[in-house]
């Protein structure tokens, strides 16, 4: 489980490293789009975008469909929701080191102020 997880985690990841691989599913987000409609809106090639589909369509955040000689994008079953706890994950653990960073600063600024006082006197 944690394996396939992992390897999901990476190609999913990886899929998104990729500016391209993002706008193209933000454009599949408001309709389905053929490859070729595509590679015009991205001023691709056919190839370099049947490339980008197939590292998107492997990590199962696109689907496509052959019809005829036309092939459709359309977003996958996949909903980020592993890629999401993971992220929140580490959100969570930033966010809280945070918080203690500001709790010590806050210290520091008393200390400073407490100190600032004892010298005048």
């Amino acid at each position: 489980m944690v394996q396939h997880s992992g390897a999901r985690l990476n190609a999913s990841f990886a899929a998104l490293s990729d500016a391209t691989r993002r706008g193209i599913l933000e454009q599949l987000g408001r309709s389905d789009a053929s490859i070729t409609d595509l590679a015009e809106k991205f001023h691709m090639t056919l190839t370099g975008m049947k490339k980008h589909v197939g590292v998107l369509e492997q990590a199962g955040l696109v689907v496509t469909k052959k019809v005829g000689r036309v092939r459709t994008c359309k977003l996958g079953p996949l909903q980020l929701e592993e890629e999401t706890a993971w992220l929140e994950r580490y959100r969570q653990l930033w966010a809280s080191r945070f918080d203690e960073l500001d709790k010590i600063v806050e210290e520091l600024k008393q200390k400073e102020k407490v100190n600032g006082r004892k010298k005048r006197e």
